[in-house]
């Protein structure tokens, strides 16, 4: 009897053991969310009833046709929209119980966005634009880290250069740079290659691909296989539901890329 009870005691400590393992390694997590435009017979559901979690360290793609919800959620997963009901935990942290402040809060230290258009201030330079998010948050990059950051994308002779004096290419770089700069441990990334040529859009997947290398989680929304390829995970959305989860294999290049 005595045996009995440490053996079913001993299996209760292994299950919550493996379960706070799990919350550890998890730095995502979606449960039930529904993001609803409109109301009665004009109403549309962009995002139905969808749950799924994000580990440290993965890579994964979530891609769909025009309209299947994808941008939709990756704005949800970022705090940039609220949903109409479910729950987002990033690191734990319930994103939707925090108001609008504090959610740009830790939106800004804690996700890095990255977008089709890139998003960049017109009127800032190359080296405004990747420091913003540090100035928005009162605090000064290291100078040693912010200039090998700029180095590394290749953007030493452009950092006094406007938006409007870049390339497609160097303006998502710089947006990739914005996005880093702050060290967030989350990326999320809005057809990242949707607006560049093929040389330009292979090059930001793989500076994307060395950021998940050295242990960057990035979750990427996008309709080019080529892209998704470089996941460890695809989750495919049709009409604001997924309708499938597949592991893959991540392309793998010889292009050698070190992101510091």
């Amino acid at each position: 009897m005595y045996i009995e009870i440490c053996n079913k005691a001993t299996h209760i400590y292994n299950l919550y053991l493996r379960q706070k393992e799990r919350q550890y390694m998890e730095i995502l997590k979606v449960e039930h969310l529904v993001k609803q435009y409109g109301k009665g017979d004009n109403a549309v559901l962009a995002v139905n009833d969808i749950s799924f979690s994000v580990e440290q360290g993965e890579f994964v793609a979530i891609v769909g046709s025009s309209g299947s919800g994808k941008s939709t959620l990756l704005h949800l997963l970022g705090g940039v929209d609220r949903p109409t009901s479910g729950k987002v935990y990033i690191q734990g942290e319930d994103i939707y119980s925090l108001n609008s402040d504090k959610i740009a809060i830790f939106r800004r230290r804690q996700v890095g966005l990255i977008y089709q258009f890139y998003n960049l201030i017109p009127i800032l330079n190359v080296k405004e634009n990747i420091t913003l998010p540090c100035e928005l948050d009162g605090r000064t990059p290291d100078k040693s880290e912010l200039d090998e950051l700029i180095n590394t994308l290749g953007l030493k002779d452009r950092v006094t250069h406007l938006p409007n004096e870049l390339s497609g290419g160097q303006q998502q770089r710089v947006a990739i740079a914005r996005a880093v700069v702050t060290n967030a441990r989350l990326l999320l990334a809005d057809e990242p290659t949707g607006n560049l040529d093929s040389t330009n859009g292979v090059e930001v997947m793989e500076l994307l691909s060395t950021l998940n290398k050295q242990g960057t989680t990035i979750i990427i929304v996008t309709h080019s296989q080529r892209d998704a390829a470089y996941a460890h995970r695809i989750i495919r959305l049709l009409d604001g539901k997924i309708i499938a989860e597949n592991r893959n294999r991540p392309m793998e290049s010889d292009t050698k890329i070190e992101i510091l």
